[in-house]
């Protein structure tokens, strides 16, 4: 018997219909659950990828340290991902993160850095090139890797193609590397140039785990415009209460970035009709729930 190891389950994620949040117009909404990744989250998908092609290549050998800098899923991800293939793992992430993401990553093995509230990704991202620059690890870089795109093209992309038996006709996604809507876009678009692909972004001033708005001189060099015909601006709020929705209308406990993705999702439908419109739910809401945006109404 030649049975599957963790790796080998990574991806194949359910796609399900939403019941009681209406798109209306004879849409049809449905929601990618991510979260069902072994190490809870899309992310999943490229760390496996970007380790595994890595070593595949020669760039890194088992017992390596790696540095990446990361805002907590592609951190928890690559922690597991070390974890199973035999690396040691240093992340550096932003000290607002949440306290399930940093307790993951250590439960595997991580080394964690933090970087100030202040500073946030970009002072991460520069951490991370520094220490990389002193030989203290080698670098995967999830904003410059290909291996990170090339992961949802061959494995998101061929999915919500098959689950939707080709009648997917819009797909939003959050936009953080930009790795997911990159690789799916591509695979999509080549078997229907008509998919209309929307991203993410927060409206100025929002702080959303997982969605970007990049400073010019820290757009990853991954993200090709051309990819995404429509990008809506999110609010902060807006997320939080249709992440709160997913869990209270629907039984999806996610974060969000995944309420993000709802609201955006809805915004499409008020638009169109007779449409099939896909939606990633990046990761689990049980690794946010410290932060009080579950907290129960009084």
């Amino acid at each position: 018997m030649d049975y599957p190891t963790l790796e080998d389950i990574v991806g194949n994620t359910p796609l399900v219909r939403l019941k009681r949040i209406n798109a209306g117009r004879n849409n049809t909404l449905l929601a990618k659950l991510e979260g069902q990744n072994p190490a809870g989250s899309v992310k999943d998908r490229p760390a496996m990828a970007m380790l595994g092609e890595a070593q595949a290549r020669g760039e890194i050998t088992p017992g390596d340290t790696l540095i990446e800098a990361t805002s907590g899923n592609t951190g928890i991800a690559l922690a597991m991902a070390a974890a199973i293939m035999g690396y040691r793992m240093v992340l550096v992430m932003p000290e607002s993160a949440s306290q399930e993401r940093k307790h993951a990553m250590a439960a595997y093995g991580a080394t964690l850095i933090s970087a100030s509230k202040e500073g946030g990704m970009e002072e991460a991202r520069d951490i991370a090139e520094a220490m990389i620059a002193r030989g203290e690890g080698k670098p995967l870089d999830q904003f410059a890797n290909p291996d990170n795109p090339l992961a949802h093209y061959r494995t998101t992309g061929p999915e919500v193609w098959e689950q939707t038996g080709g009648e997917v006709t819009h797909f939003v996604s959050a936009m953080g590397t930009t790795g997911t809507i990159m690789g799916v876009s591509r695979y999509l678009k080549e078997q229907n140039p008509a998919i209309q692909m929307v991203g993410l972004q927060p409206e100025d001033g929002a702080s959303i785990a997982g969605i970007r708005r990049w400073p010019e001189e820290y757009l990853p060099s991954i993200f090709d415009a051309t990819r995404v015909d429509v990008t809506l601006d999110i609010g902060q709020t807006e997320a939080e209460e249709h992440m709160r929705r997913l869990a209270r209308e629907e039984g999806i406990l996610a974060g969000v970035s995944s309420g993000g993705s709802l609201a955006g999702a809805l915004r499409v439908a008020e638009q169109v009709e007779n449409s099939v419109i896909v939606f990633i739910v990046c990761d689990r809401g049980d690794r946010y729930l410290s932060t009080g945006l579950f907290a129960p109404e009084v």
